[in-house]
């Protein structure tokens, strides 16, 4: 199943969570934090505006972003892939590559 976000929205996959810790400590699941970071993997058309013009997003597919803990809405797709619906203005930032 394929969900295309509407208007604002973007999808975002989360990046996996880290298994242990940078001392070698293996983390529970029932102790992981959900990550805030992911890729956004589709964006919709655009906010509109008072005078009906349709503002594009800054986002595009492919960008790492960083959001809230609490952001946007847990979905499930495809059976159990996780995903997060959220509007353009609940990310962050955008992370960039190093060079």
């Amino acid at each position: 199943m394929k969900l295309r976000p509407l208007a604002d929205r973007v999808l975002v996959k989360r990046v996996e969570a880290e298994e242990k810790t940078k001392g070698g400590i293996i983390i529970p699941d029932n102790a992981k934090e959900k990550p805030m970071e992911g890729d956004v993997v589709a964006v919709g058309t655009g906010a509109r505006s008072e005078g009906g013009q349709i503002i594009p997003l800054e986002l595009k597919v492919g960008d790492r972003v960083l959001f809230g803990k609490w952001s946007g809405t847990e979905v499930k797709l495809n059976g159990d892939e996780e995903f997060m619906i959220m509007k353009e203005s609940d990310v962050m930032g955008v992370f960039s590559q190093a060079s």
